[in-house]
């Protein structure tokens, strides 16, 4: 998702006084888990590696869940292909409209997903919310590619001005409690992701009602599994103070250099909580495989990177360098394969292997 520029100052500040945020700004209501319990939790995991993952078929969320375009047979393949690359995560955004429009069929779409994450020893993290890109949606049939430009039909759920409604807050929390019931106990999923980049697209602040209804939401069920919301722009004091006081697991993402991304990373470990980073590489940004990679395992940090397979999200293309004529980038600015499963860059198929012991 398109980020704004490191803003380190609001973050400093944020995690000198987490404490009194942790009071003041937000706990929700609910346990939130200790250092000591989420780092006991993520010893017992592999160092994690993934990306996140739709499937080349599906220009948004929609279309990946949607019954007439879910696509098992399409899943199993790509899912095989970062099994042999050593992941044992993706990264797999939910949609609120297509639990809505058809609620056992899309509990049972996610539970075939499941399965077959679990034939290739990954454990997803399931997003719920989003507030990147496309600001309405409509079940159905999905809109065409637009060429040559960056993630053109991804969707924001609930969408604008849907998403500050509070109307629709009483069938939100339907679908929220309703995956999270039905899967609270379920070992083949990592963790929970309650809301992607909250104040994205103008949002800022509007979004708080939302997350807050949503982390709400989420501890009245208390699943097995972490709640997190991933820190993403470090000016947002009051977002990132509700993000982090109520994150069991400290999740964040940074499309920066490696120098940059360091000083990220040694801010966040105040927090005493285990990291992971779910979305970094950026190539023409100069967040790379080579160099960001090497970086988050020597800090045993995971490493959930952006893009999977060149698909119709079209996110091989940069966020603001549209290329009208659908010509080939110069450099691909996300994924790691093409939809032939043939690597875009062999030498980072092959860091991958060796960092995640698959040499």
């Amino acid at each position: 998702m398109k980020i704004t520029n490191i803003f380190f100052p609001g973050l400093i500040a944020l995690i000198i006084t987490s404490n009194v945020f942790a009071q003041k700004a937000a706990k929700i209501p609910g346990q939130v888990w200790s250092a000591e319990k989420a780092n006991q939790w993520y010893d017992k995991h592999k160092w994690l590696t993934g990306a996140n993952y739709i499937p080349t078929n599906a220009i948004n969320q929609l279309e990946m869940w949607q019954a007439d375009t879910f696509s098992p047979d399409l899943i199993d393949k790509e899912l095989g292909w970062a099994n042999a690359i050593g992941f044992n995560t993706l990264r797999v955004f939910l949609y609120s409209k297509a639990y809505k429009q058809d609620p056992e069929g899309f509990l049972k779409r996610v539970d075939q997903f499941l399965t077959l994450a679990d034939k290739y020893q990954i454990k997803p993290m399931f997003v719920f919310f989003d507030d990147c890109w496309n600001k309405t949606s409509a079940i159905g049939k999905q809109p065409e590619v637009k060429t040559g430009i960056h993630n053109s039909g991804w969707l924001q759920d609930p969408g604008d001005p849907d998403y500050k409604e509070k109307a629709n807050y009483p069938e939100l929390e339907i679908y929220v409690k309703a995956v999270l019931n039905r899967y609270a106990n379920d070992k083949r999923i990592l963790l929970w992701d309650l809301y992607n980049e909250p104040g994205n697209s103008g949002k800022l602040e509007t979004t708080i009602p939302l997350l807050t209804k949503t982390i709400e939401w989420a501890r009245a069920v208390n699943p097995s599994q972490p709640l997190t919301v991933g820190l993403w722009s470090w000016g947002f004091e009051k977002l990132n103070a509700l993000q982090i006081a109520n994150s069991d697991i400290i999740t964040y993402h940074n499309y920066e250099a490696p120098d940059w991304h360091q000083r990220t990373i040694d801010l966040l470990k105040a927090t005493g909580k285990p990291l992971i980073c779910t979305e970094y590489m950026a190539r023409t940004r100069n967040s790379r495989f080579s160099n960001i990679l090497p970086l988050l395992k020597k800090e045993n940090v995971g490493a959930i990177n952006w893009g999977f397979v060149a698909g119709k999200t079209n996110t091989k293309f940069a966020w603001d360098t549209p290329l009208a004529d659908g010509s080939e980038p110069i450099e691909w600015f996300h994924e790691i394969f093409n939809p032939d499963g043939t690597p875009y860059r062999k030498d980072e198929i092959d860091l991958i292997k060796k960092l995640n012991g698959k040499n």
